[in-house]
């Protein structure tokens, strides 16, 4: 299986590489267009800054092709923020795949830290990325910015207030939080990526 990580001017992604490597997958880390357009799998991972990133990927024409992509696309992290319709940080349009925005936690009470940092559950669990024995288990976040729950939504957590862990429309799947540094949950969640999508 062809899976192709698409290379651009964010974090996390050698750790997204290297989560595949433990699967048995020899993943391709570029952001030759061509190359991308040919994979049977493309993962959009990020860590990062919007503005600065999708500035990057209109420079490069990534921001036309990402959208287009006909094969399954997971978005991880900041990859699934850039996927939505516009974020906070920075101001910025961004690809328009789901009909979204990204805001900024707002802190209720003394106890909320943003970022949003470390374990919590994912409830509500529904696409092809996840089975019914991953509701209610624990995966890795780091974030200050989210997407509220919509028709969109494909998993649900609950920090200051419910948003949507995970996205899924047509062939793009997204999880704001990390699944490979999820351990043996973030795992089986990659394994139903390539297997099940």
């Amino acid at each position: 299986m062809n899976i192709v990580i698409i290379k651009y001017n964010a974090g996390n992604i050698f750790s997204v590489e290297h989560a595949f490597k433990r699967l048995g997958i020899q993943a391709t880390v570029t952001g030759d267009k061509e190359l991308i357009k040919k994979a049977d799998k493309v993962v959009f991972p990020g860590v990062g800054e919007a503005s600065s990133t999708m500035s990057y990927l209109r420079q490069t024409g990534l921001d036309k092709l990402i959208p287009d992509l006909k094969q399954p696309v997971l978005g991880i992290c900041l990859g699934m923020q850039l996927m939505c319709a516009y974020s906070e940080e920075g101001d910025v349009d961004c690809l328009n795949i789901f009909d979204a925005e990204v805001k900024r936690f707002a802190p209720q009470k003394h106890e909320d830290k943003v970022p949003h940092m470390g374990w919590n559950t994912i409830s509500d669990v529904k696409s092809k990325i996840f089975d019914n024995s991953l509701e209610n288990q624990f995966v890795y976040f780091v974030h200050s910015y989210y997407v509220a729950t919509s028709g969109d939504t494909a998993a649900t957590t609950d920090y200051i207030h419910p948003f949507s862990a995970a996205l899924h429309k047509d062939n793009f799947y997204a999880t704001q939080f990390h699944p490979e540094k999820s351990g043996s949950v973030g795992e089986r969640i990659l394994k139903n990526f390539l297997s099940n999508t």
